[in-house]
């Protein structure tokens, strides 16, 4: 989930999607690019995706944070990213990745249930409201997009059970909005001394503490 600039909207890839608008779509086993998206992802997660991931895993959230992520800082960002960490394999596959599929495939993160959907929030200055966009962009190999199942998103939503998903990943960047400038000052991702200036004991209490 990222903020849009309303000036690059035109500019941004895959059809944008409406309530009532339809697209097609199907994965299956034995489909036959099944698994082909589980490699080599920048696959952002949400403190809710963490929440379910380290519950299905039996582990604490430090602990899902040593061993399954990245912190990232992206330039002209204020607030850090945590995305999955892929294995060290050559195809840099999803750490939860099994010949049959994905093993947590119950409590699979946001991003992944909304496949091929991608959404995004527009702000409306003015207003001061968010809007949410959807986009359908399969990757170029996805042969499910040629599957003549039909839904709208809110259909898809349902399916994937990814209703609550949603709304918790919208909450978080609407947070996360409120970094828009820097707060952080000295004790920003720069900061000299100690391992864990301020802006990283905020990101691992944000999610740690769950």
């Amino acid at each position: 989930m990222k903020y849009i600039d309303i000036d690059k909207l035109k500019e941004l890839p895959g059809r944008r999607i409406k309530a009532d608008d339809t697209f097609s779509f199907r994965c299956y086993p034995g489909i036959e690019c099944f698994n082909r998206c589980c490699r080599n992802l920048n696959l952002f997660l949400y403190p809710y995706d963490v929440l379910r991931l380290k519950n299905a895993l039996g582990i604490s959230s430090d602990e899902f944070l040593d061993q399954y992520v990245d912190v990232v800082l992206r330039s002209g960002n204020f607030f850090p990213d945590v995305l999955l960490r892929m294995s060290a394999s050559k195809e840099k596959t999803c750490p939860f990745l099994v010949d049959t599929g994905c093993s947590i495939y119950a409590d699979r993160p946001d991003i992944c249930r909304t496949f091929p959907i991608e959404h995004g929030i527009l702000y409306d200055a003015a207003r001061k409201k968010d809007a949410a966009l959807h986009f359908f962009r399969p990757p170029d190999f996805c042969q499910g997009q040629h599957e003549n199942q039909e839904w709208t998103l809110s259909t898809w939503s349902r399916d994937q059970d990814a209703v609550l998903y949603h709304r918790m990943t919208i909450r978080w960047a609407e947070l996360k909005r409120l970094f828009q400038t820097d707060p952080w000052g000295a004790e920003g991702p720069q900061a000299p001394g100690p391992k864990w200036p301020l802006w990283r004991l905020t990101i691992s209490t944000a999610f740690a503490n769950l």
